[in-house]
């Protein structure tokens, strides 16, 4: 495990204990059931819209519930990562805070490749499960689990173990039709037409389940990567300006939450994977209502990787979409046993 510097009065730092928690593998049962606030309250930056973006999804700010939290958990049972996702909503304030009767949600896992659950380039399915099972106690009207894969696409809703998990729940499966994208005016600096594929574009709420892991270009794939998964086109094009294009991207979508899988990280040669070895259970789930927060936090934690390696989380700090000083955001952390 990695340690942080201790202050000179012996203790670690607010942000090199929120590190450290990443980095260890999995809870101890002698922390189970435990519940840490991290309080140092902070003042959430408004987003800003772009020019012509008009896809806020985004819920009323509470000064009194967490901005992020971080969920980990000694269980490896299937029911493991459900439990992550109740834990998350939980400590948010509850799903109801998220999702309205009558609401058409999509749920946005990455789906982008043609690899099985342990392999960790794709997202948990039982997360995925969990998050719809939730949307629907909520009431929601609809709950649609799509993305625009990288590989073929049945291929990769099949092999991720998704597509079955989120149609146990009842949700509507959405594979990428050509006939459904729609060329929009994201208003962004560098991305302005692009094809869009048409569920993003008439949801009510958008719950962002990225999975955490290793990009050969920027060293990490996170929340603000998996939007590249709205988008028709030959998205490989976006690499020459990477940074600003996620930032455009997220800018565009303003998402109801960011749910960031670390249940099993790839932690080498992302974003495909396909090495069991590259893989660690870390049994963790990192959501929030700052996605700049999230991203800076797993990413330090697991890559070492901050705003000069990843510049897109100071251009999003700017942008107003949150903060990149992750350890001054309002936290809680849960551990279940």
């Amino acid at each position: 495990m990695a340690s942080g510097n201790p202050t000179p009065e012996g203790r670690l730092t607010r942000r090199e204990a929120m590190l450290q928690l990443l980095r260890v593998a999995g809870a101890g049962t002698a922390t189970a059931a435990a519940a840490i606030w991290l309080s140092e309250h902070s003042t959430r930056p408004v987003p800003e819209l772009a020019a012509n973006a008009k896809r806020d999804h985004t819920v009323q700010p509470a000064a009194e519930l967490p901005e992020m939290v971080v969920v980990q958990c000694a269980d490896e049972s299937e029911d493991a990562p459900r439990a992550l996702v109740r834990q998350a909503f939980a400590d948010l304030g509850g799903v109801g805070r998220f999702i309205a009767r009558d609401d058409v949600v999509v749920v946005k896992p990455n789906i982008a490749w043609d690899r099985t659950p342990e392999q960790a380039a794709n997202t948990n399915p039982y997360l995925v499960a969990e998050v719809v099972k939730q949307c629907w106690q909520a009431g929601a009207k609809r709950v649609i689990v799509t993305d625009v894969s990288c590989n073929e696409a049945e291929r990769c809703f099949r092999r991720s173990g998704i597509e079955a998990a989120a149609r146990s729940e009842g949700a509507e499966v959405m594979l990428p039709d050509p006939s459904r994208f729609r060329e929009v005016d994201l208003g962004g600096v560098v991305l302005q037409n692009w094809q869009v594929f048409e569920p993003f574009l008439e949801a009510d709420k958008i719950v962002n389940l990225p999975i955490a892991k290793h990009h050969e270009l920027t060293g990490a794939t996170l929340g603000f990567k998996n939007w590249y998964g709205i988008l028709g086109g030959q998205r490989n094009r976006l690499h020459q300006q990477i940074h600003q294009s996620l930032v455009d991207l997220a800018a565009f979508m303003l998402p109801t939450l960011t749910m960031l899988d670390c249940y099993r990280v790839l932690l080498r040669n992302g974003p495909t994977g396909g090495n069991l070895e590259d893989v660690a259970l870390h049994k963790t789930l990192v959501a929030g209502t700052d996605p700049v927060a999230v991203d800076a936090y797993v990413a330090k934690a697991y890559w070492n990787l901050d705003a000069v390696s990843l510049p897109y989380l100071e251009l999003a700090e700017k942008r107003g979409l949150g903060r990149a000083d992750f350890e001054n955001v309002r936290t809680k952390i849960s551990h279940l046993g």
